[in-house]
């Protein structure tokens, strides 16, 4: 009896084995050797789609043609008048520890930057950091003609300059540009650039104009003031200005100058600034006749009155510009004007208080310095006299100051 018992016992786990080697070891599949071959698949044929693209509005595609269309007529009618500026200046090497005093060698410099014609003449505009100190300027026009310049005048307080070419036969037919009117000029208007960024030459970029009325202090470092003159109403656009754009025209979108390409933000894209052409009329001219611009001058330093400054001087105003320093000897104070004579610390800044606050120059209202500083380079000349209203010791009163002329140092 116990025989057969385990005669059974061994059929029926005979009989299990082989069902489990059937099955695939369905307990245990993870054992490759018990594991069921899987059977080949076939790969399967894919069918070609046609790709489609995505379906734009008639209107939507003639607008952005209208567009690509306006940007290539701008350039073919411009592009000819804009010139690649090449010059060579000496370098001043006797400042240099160890160097004699007169080198046997001399040294140059060579720099890139653009310029654009502005009559049959061959008067050329450009920046003054490009053309001062040249000793020889080099042109290229649009069709690889190159010929030789000569710097006409220069303005670094407005960083402009002006450089005369004999125009060759071959590009006396060239249209000198338009100029336009920068006092008609909108934010976010359509702006675009020409030149040579980093001497690549007939370079467009485009943008808009992205604020208006921006001062910087670009001109010349004066020791009268112990700070460099500002250059106010400067454009500022995102269309990529670069190194090589330098006196290259900023246009408006009928190909009219509203500019002259002049400085950018190394540090951040998409920030960069324009003379106004309104400048270029009012400077270029006197450069190309007196070969220099005589600028009015006051003779104070200054800033926007503040929230804080109106509390602590207790002022009847809101809105003005603060005389910080007034320069001796100046017209300022030759009329009596008043700098400040104390400073007070506001949450972690020292401001002026003390001095004059001016709130209109030949009754135009004054709300910020560069109301002023704009004013008298627009609307006044050397030897002009204006009535400044101003506020001294809470008090409003009136004086007429004779303007000098900026000085050279």
């Amino acid at each position: 009896m116990k025989r057969t018992v385990v005669q059974r016992l061994s059929v029926t786990i005979l009989v299990g084995l082989l069902a489990l080697s059937l099955t695939g070891c369905g307990v245990c599949g993870w054992c490759p050797s018990l594991s069921r071959q899987a059977r080949p698949v076939p790969t399967p044929v894919q069918e070609h789609v046609a790709v489609q693209p995505t379906p734009l509005p008639p209107e939507i595609i003639a607008e952005a043609d209208a567009e690509e269309r306006l940007l290539v007529n701008i350039y073919k009618r411009i592009n000819p008048a804009v010139v690649h500026i090449r010059v060579f200046k000496r370098l001043d090497l006797t400042s240099i520890p160890g160097m004699p005093d007169t080198p046997e060698d001399e040294f140059y410099q060579q720099g890139t930057g653009s310029g654009f014609l502005i009559d049959g003449e061959g008067h050329i505009v450009t920046n003054n950091h490009v053309a001062e100190d040249a000793e020889e300027v080099q042109v290229t026009f649009h069709d690889g003609t190159v010929v030789r310049a000569e710097v006409v005048g220069t303005d670094p307080d407005s960083d402009l300059a002006v450089i005369k070419v004999d125009l060759p036969a071959e590009v006396r037919d060239i249209h000198p540009v338009e100029l336009g009117d920068s006092d008609a000029v909108e934010i976010g208007q359509r702006a675009i650039a020409l030149g040579n960024p980093f001497g690549l030459r007939g370079t467009l970029t485009t943008g808009i104009v992205s604020a208006l009325g921006r001062s910087l202090p670009l001109g010349r470092a004066s020791i009268a003031i112990g700070a460099r003159f500002s250059i106010p109403e400067l454009i500022q656009t995102d269309a990529a200005i670069n190194p090589g754009n330098s006196g290259g025209p900023l246009l408006d979108s009928q190909g009219r100058v509203i500019g002259v390409n002049t400085a950018y933000d190394p540090e951040v894209y998409g920030v960069g600034f324009a003379v106004p052409v309104n400048t270029v009329q009012r400077v270029v001219p006197r450069l190309i006749q007196d070969g220099h611009y005589a600028y009015p001058w006051i003779g104070i330093s200054g800033t926007d009155l503040l929230l804080e400054i109106v509390e602590e001087m207790n002022l009847p105003v809101q809105r003005g510009a603060i005389v910080q320093e007034v320069t001796p000897n100046s017209p300022a104070d030759k009329a009596g004007l008043r700098g400040g004579n104390a400073t007070v610390e506001k949450l972690g800044r020292e401001l002026p208080i003390g001095g004059d606050v001016i709130i209109a120059i030949d009754d135009q209202k004054v709300e910020q310095f560069e109301d002023l500083l704009v004013y008298i380079l627009r609307y006044t000349e050397v030897g002009q006299r204006v009535r400044l209203t101003i506020i001294r010791d809470g008090h409003e009163q009136v004086i007429t100051v004779k303007l000098g002329e900026r000085p050279s140092r």
